[in-house]
């Protein structure tokens, strides 16, 4: 009898878990394919680019990203401003040096952090204050910008009349830890915000990549401005969703070449990485909190423990996680077999996710270079 009842769960979890897995393949449009983005044609007069980098103790990269820059093959008025966010560490020497004295470039003191604010937003919203541009480009203070990139980003936004265009950059992975986590990181990213939802104003998918967001100025204005995510811990899907809602275009892409010299050298970066932001994803609710750990342990999980005792239905859905994450896997030019240890990899992120929901209600959530920043979720 008990034996009975046994096989009866083992059969539902088998049935359940195959229907997960074919609805990711799918019906989720199509979130794990990698295609080329092609070229679109250039516009006729090129708009004007403000460059906005908040920058709090970026000393190891902020050179490289203002030279990377200011060196961008882009035939419209550009400019490029760091917001020096109370760094500690000399970033604002480094960058007025790594521009060498060019007159598109400058340096703006960050006004004390008022009550209300993330420290990141409140730095981007005195870029906004104090340049001038049809386009605003975000961007983080450790990225190394390929010379076509804004380029590309104008031409997207201008000819298919983008609100907001905006780059996943190819992460650092060459550390052990980075290797195991960074594609898996990418991959969790687009299973919960597919790129071709985002890029459909049909669906309410609104998703961007803080690194580089390339915004119209306008259409910024139009929400309110940076004032109308001050508090928004998630800053870029904050800004997304703010911006579909009142039916404005997106599109979010991989990039080849624009890169992030951020270096996670340990296991534990890249668990505070996660646990940081983490639970604000799911919007804080403990709600979704037990749901996205049961989908992710049916997912991710169940399969191999099914597989080991001999189960098909869980050495079928293995291959197809395995499948699935094998394109990520290619596109970090990594051996094929880490597409067979995503399991091991989503345990890890359960981990943190845990984490980053008992770090938020002990108060202690949303640390990010010795400052804590008790902001709201993305909306």
């Amino acid at each position: 009898m008990v034996q009975g009842a046994g096989n009866g769960a083992v059969t539902l979890l088998s049935v359940a878990l195959i229907l997960a897995w074919a609805v990711l393949l799918w019906g989720r449009s199509w979130f794990w394919r990698i295609e080329p983005d092609l070229p679109l044609p250039e516009p006729a007069a090129w708009p004007s680019v403000a460059v906005v980098i908040p920058a709090r103790d970026e000393a190891e990269g902020i050179g490289q990203t203002v030279r990377s820059l200011l060196a961008q093959d882009y035939p419209g008025p550009l400019s490029v401003r760091v917001v020096d966010d109370h760094s500690g560490d000399g970033t604002a020497d480094l960058a007025r040096a790594a521009a060498n004295g060019d007159p598109r470039f400058g340096v703006l003191t960050g006004a004390d952090l008022p009550g209300g604010w993330t420290g990141k937003v409140w730095a981007m919203d005195q870029g906004v204050s104090a340049s001038e541009g049809d386009y605003v480009l975000f961007t983080d203070g450790d990225i190394a910008h390929a010379p076509g990139q804004l380029r590309a980003l104008v031409a997207r936004a201008v000819a298919e009349g983008r609100a907001l265009v905006s780059l996943m950059v190819r992460l650092h992975c060459e550390t052990l830890a980075e290797r195991a986590m960074i594609p898996a990181f990418v991959y969790f990213f687009r299973m919960l915000y597919p790129f071709a939802e985002i890029a459909d104003p049909g669906r309410r998918t609104a998703g961007a990549a803080g690194g580089v967001m390339l915004v119209e100025r306008a259409a910024l204005a139009e929400i309110g401005g940076m004032a109308a995510l001050k508090d928004a811990l998630i800053d870029d899907c904050t800004l997304a969703a703010k911006l579909k809602a009142r039916g404005k275009r997106l599109w979010l892409g991989l990039a080849e070449e624009t890169r992030s010299l951020r270096v996670y050298s340990g296991w534990g970066e890249l668990w505070n990485m996660i646990a940081r932001s983490a639970y604000d994803q799911l919007r804080r609710s403990p709600a979704l909190l037990l749901g996205s750990v049961a989908a992710m342990g049916l997912i991710f999980v169940a399969a191999p423990i099914l597989a080991v005792r001999g189960y098909g239905a869980g050495l079928l859905a293995w291959g197809a996680m395995a499948f699935s994450f094998a394109p990520m896997v290619r596109f970090y030019r990594l051996s094929p077999w880490w597409a067979a240890a995503l399991p091991a990899v989503a345990v890890f992120y359960l981990g943190a996710l845990l984490h980053s929901a008992i770090r938020y209600h002990l108060g202690t959530g949303g640390r990010w270079k010795g400052r804590i920043e008790a902001g709201r979720s993305a909306a």
